[in-house]
């Protein structure tokens, strides 16, 4: 089964992928940015993802994109791809699964987390040091995950597979990282569903 992870910046996939990979350490976790980075690497000498979107013409950029998209589709057993599925740019949102994307990709699902606003901000607080955000306000949030809500349904449809939403925007956490917890499980749980209507 493949899967796409989707959601704003620091709202916590890396966290939520690691208690996916701890729950079920046959999975595999792939980075769909890290993909073309590499591919960026061997094809034009680019060493960060800031010089790949700077130095790249667009055309080359879209074919890495498609590049990393085909390798990852060959990639065997479950798989989650970590993306997104809308980038800000300049003001506006740039999708993140285009269909050339996303007809090659073939993902069985499209699972989207969606939080509080104020949540999202608090975690990338923590982050402070460790990436380099802009700064956004909980409406610039809600925006990012409204257009991600739309940009992910359209994928869905040009992929033809499902979409799964985890709004925990009115479920506080009672613990440390739960929502990141409830999120693993739910991952994991349609993976043995759909191991299970294999054999």
């Amino acid at each position: 089964m493949k899967i796409v992870l989707v959601a704003v910046p620091g709202s916590g996939k890396s966290t939520t992928l690691k208690f996916v990979k701890e729950m079920l350490p046959d999975i595999t976790i792939v980075n769909y940015g890290d993909y073309m980075l590499e591919i960026a690497r061997r094809q034009y000498g680019i060493t960060n993802r800031d010089e790949m979107r700077k130095k790249l013409p667009v055309e080359e950029y879209r074919k890495v994109q498609e590049l990393a998209a085909e390798e990852i589709a060959k990639l065997p057993g479950d798989v989650i791809i970590d993306t997104h599925a809308s980038i800000k740019v300049q003001g506006g949102f740039y999708p993140g699964l285009p269909d050339r994307i996303i007809t090659k990709l073939k993902p069985d699902a499209i699972v989207l987390m969606e939080f509080d606003p104020k949540d999202i901000l608090e975690r990338r607080a923590k982050d402070v040091g460790l990436r380099d955000r802009e700064q956004e306000s909980p409406e610039d949030i809600e925006m990012h995950q409204l257009a991600n809500r739309y940009y992910a349904f359209a994928a869905a449809n040009a992929g033809e597979c499902s979409v799964y939403i985890l709004d925990f925007r009115r479920r506080p956490q009672s613990r440390p990282f739960e929502h990141a917890e409830i999120a693993a499980k739910f991952i994991v749980d349609l993976i043995m569903r759909n191991r299970g209507t294999k054999q």
